[in-house]
């Protein structure tokens, strides 16, 4: 039997100028299941384990930097990725199971519990039908972006997030929840698609939940962070950062409108900032550029929004610029 596909894609410009995509496939043949679940940056190798007879219906809808499914298999598959990806992977299971080879760490998932992952470390699978779960799928890039929030220096690395979250109470039932009113609210031109707010309000939630819930490399700090004050000092530093970030300051202005010595001001950024102030004034100017290079025409150049904002090597302001957003600078320009 041939696959079976619905597509609908394009530009909705309600969510805030995100590409959007739905796309469902059905099927009883593991290489039509193959190309369903593959992209153009990560191949999926789908085989059937045993002679019962399979089969899948998935919907899946994307929206900016994360994606969402549906899925119902029968059968007992087996999955293989031919390359790591870029994604935190959340299956969160309705019925039947499946076990994932997590960098050599057998995860198991059941309804009750969702399986967390990265994509980076992902290779195998087999799902054990009848199957259906749901699916959040996360850019990794966004993920660091929300820390780098959250922590106020930038993140980089993979996160080594704990790989379950129980489903039946408290954080994980939010979650489930917020997952099945994203995927309802995006598909079947859903309601969502033209509420950027409430798409945007509902993804966060998501992120921060998982964040702050889940344990994971950066746990511990973001606990430590929550009880300490900032000194009045540090406090300054960063006014006079954020009023005067287009002007070309020196490390000397800062101290001296901070009305403190250099070297104070380096220990009062190490220990409430984990970073330097001169780091924390390049990250305040990188996400400055990010913004106006969101905002601006067809006709701005990047480097004219690069030298605005003090980056006179472009070469290496495109470079920092990727770490941060996950594009080049140009790619934000023409989106």
């Amino acid at each position: 039997m041939s696959v079976n596909s619905d597509t609908r894609a394009g530009q909705d410009q309600a969510i805030q100028s995100r590409s959007f995509q739905e796309v469902s496939h059905r099927g009883t043949c593991p290489d039509e299941l193959s190309q369903a679940l593959s992209t153009p940056e990560s191949f999926f190798k789908v085989t059937a384990d045993g002679r019962a007879p399979i089969g899948f219906r998935c919907n899946f809808v994307s929206a900016g930097k994360i994606a969402l499914a549906d899925c119902t298999y029968d059968g007992t598959l087996r999955l293989k990725r031919a390359s790591p990806g870029g994604k935190v992977l959340i299956f969160l299971p309705l019925q039947g199971s499946a076990s994932f080879d997590h960098g050599g760490e057998e995860i198991h998932s059941t309804p009750g519990s969702a399986a967390i992952f990265e994509a980076s470390r992902h290779a195998d699978a087999r799902l054990i039908g009848p199957r259906r779960h749901l699916g959040l799928f996360i850019d990794q890039v966004t993920i660091a972006s929300h820390l780098t929030q959250m922590l106020e220096r930038t993140i980089r690395g993979d996160l080594n997030i704990h790989p379950h979250i129980d489903l039946t109470a408290g954080a994980g039932l939010s979650l489930i929840q917020i997952v099945r009113n994203l995927h309802g609210g995006l598909s079947d031109d859903g309601p969502l698609q033209r509420s950027p707010l409430a798409f945007n309000s509902l993804c966060d939630a998501a992120i921060y939940l998982l964040l702050e819930n889940c344990s994971h490399r950066y746990s511990n700090e973001l606990e430590r962070r929550a009880p300490s004050p900032v000194p009045r000092h540090v406090k300054r530093a960063i006014d006079f950062m954020q009023e005067h970030m287009a002007e070309p300051i020196s490390l000397i202005d800062i101290a001296l409108a901070s009305k403190v010595s250099v070297r104070t001001l380096h220990q009062g950024f190490a220990q409430f900032r984990n970073t330097s102030p001169m780091s924390y004034l390049r990250e305040i100017r990188i996400a400055a550029a990010h913004r106006d290079l969101l905002e601006a025409d067809a006709k701005q150049a990047v480097a004219d929004i690069a030298l605005k904002w003090g980056f006179t090597h472009f070469g290496r302001f495109a470079a920092e610029y990727k770490k941060r957003f996950g594009q080049l600078p140009s790619q934000t320009l023409r989106r």
